[in-house]
């Protein structure tokens, strides 16, 4: 992750094609606190974004999708960047691999729930 101050303003950029849909880990990631913990990243087709992160507790962080130097980048609301890579149903995020999946978890979808994305879930 890299931390950059940048303003509110960064340009929101819409998936490109297949990126839309919700996305999770599988199994251990070294990025996460612990083997049992889920990361999920939630991609609307116009570029939102939900950081969805639990363990004992769900940290969620919407966002927006941009592009930086040409890479495609999520921007959360704690200017947070981390650069996305897919290669098919895979996607490479934050040092963790996700899976494409057909649903958020219980947990990640109840805070969307409370707390919509700006766009259309996909």
């Amino acid at each position: 992750m890299q931390r950059y101050r940048i303003n509110n303003d960064v340009v929101k950029t819409p998936a490109p094609a297949g990126l839309e849909g919700y996305w999770q880990s599988k199994g251990p990631q070294r990025k996460l606190v612990s083997p049992e913990a889920i990361a999920s990243l939630v991609v609307t087709k116009e570029g939102d974004t939900l950081d969805c992160r639990q363990w004992q507790r769900v940290i969620a962080l919407p966002g927006k999708l941009t592009l930086l130097s040409g890479d495609l980048t999520n921007v959360t609301v704690k200017r947070e960047l981390y650069e996305i890579e897919r290669e098919g149903n895979t996607l490479e995020y934050d040092g963790m691999t996700l899976q494409r999946v057909d649903r958020p978890t219980t947990e990640c979808a109840d805070y969307l729930s409370k707390h919509p994305l700006a766009s259309q879930l996909p």
